[in-house]
């Protein structure tokens, strides 16, 4: 995985465009932190074609926010199929890996607590 400095200063009350962080680069992912906190992270990717960051489990929930292209999210064995504008969470101690079907942009938002429960993610 290819990787721009490790965090980028961002200011208060300033836009940004997401996309615009992470350049694709033929054959890697590129991931930019946006911000590394003790309660979670915000990290941007960009994937090219074909391209994937293999299965792994994390202990904290996770959203996945596409911002360009597909992807093919596996979380916990079953396929979720994502495109822009979608968003997906990865429930916390459930493996999941990311496929880049198509080249694919998408900002990683973590949560580093272990407290609640399942039902804080289900509709009512």
């Amino acid at each position: 995985m290819s990787s721009q400095p490790a965090q980028i200063h961002l200011d208060p009350a300033k836009a940004y465009a997401l996309g615009e962080m992470t350049p694709y680069q033929d054959g890697a992912v590129v991931s930019r932190t946006l911000l590394q906190h003790e309660t979670g992270t915000l990290t941007v990717f960009s994937f090219d074609a074909g391209q994937a960051l293999s299965e792994h489990t994390v202990p904290f929930h996770a959203f996945v926010q596409v911002l360009d292209g597909e992807a093919e999210i596996i979380i916990g064995g079953t396929p979720v199929s994502v495109s822009a504008g979608e968003i997906v969470l990865m429930p916390g101690g459930i493996s999941h890996e990311v496929k880049a079907v198509k080249r694919f942009k998408m900002l990683l938002t973590l949560f580093r607590s272990t407290s609640g429960s399942d039902s804080e993610f289900k509709n009512s």
